[in-house]
């Protein structure tokens, strides 16, 4: 079980909202989705011990997980708050933050951050340029869809198009990565966050999803840091393609979620093409 004390629990209940029994803006698949990259049903019977809703059953996991599992898990769930923060022009709060990073630090056995996280505003204030699209992993066929979908999502952005504009953006990730993967198969394939199978044998690319190549392109040092906390925000409104997820969240992207969308395709691509030092 994690070492995680009753006063430090309440920082997590507060920032990920868990006091009406959701957490974040989390759908029951969004959040079995994300466990299962870290190789955890959360649906599963043993997380049920106070109940079935996604703020009870992390609760049990808390409970149930050790230091290192549960810590991992926070950190991403905590970079997701940022997130959700920024893209729904939200307030950070702050304090809470650093207190909530410096427990997941513990609970890692790393020191606490020396600096606060980057902002999304930091992260829109760098300059980042879509490279030639001949630099990139992708097949010689594909390029001019690529590079159509890149000024459909341009036009689309003009136009105040912006769920469009998202999804265009996640298709395009999802294409180079694929590409990326494609081209150096055994340095993804031996990655940790590769996906497995039951049997322990790593998903075949065609399997895998775009959260899933964000995590190991960002571990094999394809994709910057920066890039894998934010393009997760990106994956996450690239899923309202369906729309009962849209539905479920009751969230509609504006201008500001778009720039910060395209924002993340121009920065991984430069990441992809080697042009980002």
């Amino acid at each position: 079980m994690s070492s995680l004390t009753d006063t430090e629990k309440r920082y997590f209940e507060k920032l990920l909202g868990m006091q009406s029994g959701y957490v974040l803006d989390y759908t029951d698949s969004s959040f079995g989705e994300f466990f299962n990259r870290h190789q955890v049903n959360i649906h599963a019977q043993k997380y049920q011990t106070y109940g079935t809703s996604k703020a009870k059953k992390l609760r049990a996991f808390w409970e149930q997980e050790a230091d290192f599992l549960v810590g991992k898990i926070l950190k991403e769930m905590l970079d997701a708050y940022e997130a959700h923060c920024n893209l729904n022009s939200l307030n950070i709060e702050v304090a809470i933050l650093e207190k909530a990073q410096a427990i997941v630090a513990r609970l890692s056995g790393v020191s606490a951050p020396a600096k606060p996280p980057q902002s999304i505003d930091d992260f829109l204030h760098n300059e980042f340029s879509i490279p030639n699209i001949q630099k990139l992993p992708i097949e010689a066929m594909a390029v001019p869809i690529i590079e159509s979908r890149l000024s459909e999502a341009r036009t689309a952005m003009g136009a105040c198009a912006y769920l469009s504009t998202i999804l265009l953006c996640g298709s395009v990730l999802e294409a180079v990565l694929l590409g990326a993967a494609q081209r150096e198969p055994a340095r993804f394939n031996r990655a940790s966050a590769a996906p497995k199978t039951s049997d322990g044998s790593v998903k075949r690319f065609y399997e895998w999803t775009l959260a899933q190549f964000i995590d190991v392109a960002c571990e094999v040092s394809i994709l910057k840091p920066d890039v894998k906390k934010f393009s997760h925000g990106l994956r996450d409104f690239r899923n309202y393609i369906h729309p009962y997820e849209q539905m479920s969240s009751g969230f509609s992207p504006d201008a500001h979620t778009a720039k910060v969308c395209f924002q993340v395709l121009k920065a991984a691509l430069a990441s992809v093409a080697g042009e980002r030092k």
